[in-house]
């Protein structure tokens, strides 16, 4: 399962030139998967490879890519091929990079079913059935967390288990789709009052796809887990501050977040990111053990992801002026106190049901230092944030654009990169008349 084979080899090359430029999110070495079309077509399954997609629907009807795995990867979602495990991305994967590859023999036949990722429009991956969202950052939590209470910033289970809430997947979209500001209620110190909300916020995630199904009522140890993580994006868990604060006693949050969830359009398998596998992070001195159930060997040494991740803003100023978007933020989710494995774990404990396609959030992923909080809620505990061209901001505006990016890094691999995941404030819609 965590074997390198040659499509991580930092030394091979793809014949799409694009693909070997520096900077380029989509080396050889990465290979994720999307859906896309192009001119009104049916939606298809597609490898990014460079700035260039590759079309897996015409490259399987031209005998290129082979077999039970990519006939499932070419269809208009991916629920196929995440049902059929890891063993199917994987075999993809390696007929693909060698697709790809230099010299390969089949280049010239392969070079004609590119489309360009500027004349493709991306959908979402797969069919959501279910979405839920962890908080695994104890920066995130601590700094929030203190804000009630500074003697006891954290939730009580914090350090016992990955705490989560089920979300709503029906309003998860791909990147580049707006983002409405919401009506909400909130408390005033006049009292409670109903409109658009003055709180909007972006928090930093990362996107766990999964892979396989097990049945009601069946756990899913840690031994298993890794076999569930079909792949890897970006997501941007919107929040309404204000409407949050006012709902969440008792039961958690509701309105505040289901008013849009965005995800990166491409899947970064967890066969790419076997090089950026690292140990999980350490407890601090007093932090108790996980519990025997959420432990392994194999989670203390490879259940970690080296993986940088930025936040950048766009203002409609800043756009007028034809300059580019300032970083807000620069974390890494190596820190995260949680890893993807145990996340698993932990959800299907008590028998519940993960199917394929089924999406987990990381939570807010902030990191220890200052400018690597994840979130304006906390970037604002330091005062207003103030951008290079003079503009400040506390909350989003309508108007503003946020732009998620992120790199797996290590010695000696590949750096491969994510896509961007980014989306545009609209204006909150008059309230409806009677």
């Amino acid at each position: 399962m965590n074997a390198l084979d040659s499509t991580h080899d930092p030394e091979r090359r793809a014949w799409v030139p694009s693909a070997q430029a520096p900077d380029s999110d989509f080396p050889i070495q990465n290979l994720p998967l999307g859906v896309f079309s192009r001119g009104g077509a049916t939606p298809r399954g597609g490898v990014a490879i460079g700035d260039q997609i590759l079309d897996l629907r015409a490259a399987l009807d031209a005998g290129l890519v082979s077999g039970p795995a990519a006939e499932a990867a070419a269809e208009p979602g991916l629920n196929r091929l995440m049902a059929m495990g890891r063993g199917a991305s994987r075999d993809l994967r390696r007929q693909v990079s060698d697709l790809l590859a230099e010299g390969s023999a089949a280049a010239d036949q392969a070079q004609a079913l590119l489309v360009p990722m500027g004349e493709a429009q991306m959908h979402l991956p797969c069919t959501i059935a279910n979405f839920s969202d962890f908080m695994v950052s104890r920066d995130h939590s601590w700094r929030l967390g203190a804000l009630k209470d500074a003697l006891a910033p954290l939730p009580p289970a914090f350090d016992s288990l990955p705490v989560a809430y089920h979300s709503r997947a029906s309003s998860v979209r791909v990147s580049g789709e707006p983002v409405v500001r919401p009506n909400g209620q909130w408390k005033r110190r006049e009292g409670v009052h109903f409109g658009p909300t003055e709180a909007l916020d972006f928090e930093l995630e990362l996107a766990i796809w999964l892979a396989g199904e097990n049945a009601l009522g069946t756990p899913v140890p840690m031994s298993r887990a890794p076999e569930r993580l079909f792949g890897y994006g970006l997501l941007n868990d919107w929040s309404a501050r204000d409407i949050q604060r006012w709902e969440m006693p008792p039961l958690g949050p509701f309105l505040a977040k289901s008013l849009s969830t965005s995800v990166s359009p491409w899947i970064v398998t967890a066969e790419a990111l076997l090089p950026f596998a690292i140990p999980s992070a350490e407890r601090g001195e007093g932090v108790q053990p996980p519990l025997p159930y959420l432990d392994s060997t194999e989670n203390r040494a490879r259940g970690g992801l080296s993986i940088a991740m930025e936040v950048w803003l766009l203002t409609p100023r800043m756009k007028a002026a034809g300059g580019g978007p300032a970083r807000l933020t620069a974390t890494d989710f190596a820190t995260m106190a949680w890893t993807p494995a145990q996340m698993v774990t932990h959800h299907a404990s008590n028998g519940c049901n993960l199917l394929p396609g089924d999406l987990l959030g990381s939570g807010t992923c902030s990191g220890p230092g200052e400018g690597s909080e994840a979130c304006m809620a906390e970037l604002i505990l330091r005062g207003p944030i103030e951008l290079p061209n003079g503009e400040t901001r506390r909350f989003l505006e309508d108007g503003d654009e946020v732009i998620f990016r992120a790199r797996a890094h290590a010695p000696g691999a590949a750096s491969i990169g994510f896509g961007e995941c980014r989306a545009v404030i609209l204006p909150a819609p008059p309230w409806p008349a009677e």
